[in-house]
């Protein structure tokens, strides 16, 4: 069975989202403001869903249509090819959003949506109540410009959640975002990373997964697997092939840096869920005391600012900090991710590149420095 298949993600990745399917070997590959598109069959969804670093969740594209009235609404839903994925017991709750549209009722929409796909069930199983016990088909909605977007989500929890990060510290950064910042920056299985403010170690483990290939939704569960219209050898066979491309001979190592204790704790752990612990160290150290050791090495790190942990004199003056510890030298490079336009004149040095995104809510740019 041939499909569309939407990968939404962070604004700013949509670039790395659509070479990482590309290289996976995915189809028809297009990338749209915030969202990725590709073709193929069970067996490319189920293989997005594994392997996909920086993609937010794997969904099938169900259709698309104008409508600025409930009834063009009803009918284009009730159009689609539900009962090719829904069976007789499943569950099929419905949730969405509306911008810049005729309809812009959430909830009625909502109802709407509801009622067409029951419609088109009842028509196809006679039956006209659905006790919605069995597998969870998630439908999606989203109507920008009076333009519908209906979808069917696969992955179940968002692909950021990989399975290894059961405890956080305050405020930390998305997996998806880490792991763009880890390709940004250009590691490679041969690389030393260093994060000195490393957090709950999100970012040294990304790096780690990244460059040992392991595929970050190994380990995990996605809602598709318990669909009856999906063929079990699927998530079987893509499996396996994730497991074979590990890399384990190769000389990655990585070491993280914090002044809290509780936070360090909490790395260790996720790392060792993660299975890369023997490759990171992680020690207390304050980034006044921090010393890049000669030869090469990448730097990556989320500091605290603003709006986040810091006042803002106080994000000022770690800047200007980093900007020392931070030197200009043969080998070293520099990833820092952060919403203050002031970053370059404070660290005291313009960046080689620069790539606007978002941190949750926030607007930041990832600072790229490797001259």
């Amino acid at each position: 069975m041939k499909m569309t298949f939407c990968a939404p993600c962070i604004f700013g990745l949509e670039g790395l989202c659509a070479n990482e399917f590309r290289f996976l070997g995915l189809e028809n590959v297009r990338a749209e403001n915030g969202r990725v598109l590709f073709d193929g069959d069970f067996f490319f969804f189920f293989r997005a869903n594994i392997n996909a670093r920086y993609a937010e969740r794997i969904l099938i594209l169900m259709g698309e249509f104008r409508a600025v009235s409930f009834a063009q609404l009803f009918d284009g839903v009730r159009a689609l090819p539900w009962a090719e994925y829904i069976g007789m017991s499943d569950a099929f709750p419905v949730k969405g959003s509306c911008l810049n549209s005729k309809l812009m009722s959430v909830p009625d929409c909502q109802k709407i949506v509801k009622k067409a796909v029951v419609q088109a069930l009842s028509e196809r199983y006679m039956l006209s109540w659905f006790e919605e016990t069995g597998a969870l088909h998630q439908i999606q909605f989203l109507i920008f410009n009076d333009r519908v977007s209906v979808l069917l989500d696969t992955s179940g929890a968002g692909l950021h959640k990989r399975g290894y990060r059961a405890q956080a510290n305050e405020a930390p950064i998305k997996e998806t975002l880490a792991a763009a910042m880890a390709e940004l920056a250009g590691v490679r299985p041969n690389h030393f990373v260093i994060d000195p403010m490393c957090g709950s170690g999100t970012i040294l483990i990304e790096a780690a997964m990244k460059a040992l290939k392991i595929a970050p939704g190994l380990d995990r569960y996605f809602a598709a697997e318990r669909w009856s219209c999906v063929p079990d050898k699927v998530f079987e066979r893509e499996r396996e092939a994730a497991r074979a491309k590990i890399v384990r001979d190769c000389a990655f190592r990585a070491q993280g840096f914090d002044i809290d204790p509780a936070a360090l704790a909490v790395a260790k752990s996720n790392a060792e869920k993660a299975g890369v612990a023997d490759r990171i160290t992680f020690e207390k150290r304050d980034i006044n005391e921090l010393v890049l050791p000669e030869g090469y090495c990448t730097v990556i790190t989320n500091p605290p600012y603003g709006e986040r942990l810091l006042d803002l004199k106080a994000a000022e003056a770690l800047y200007k900090v980093m900007g020392e510890r931070f030197p200009r030298a043969e080998g070293k490079r520099y990833a820092v991710i952060t919403p203050d336009d002031d970053f370059e004149k404070l660290f005291g040095r313009k960046a080689d590149k620069r790539r606007k995104t978002y941190n949750g809510t926030l607007k930041c740019q990832i600072y790229l420095f490797s001259k």
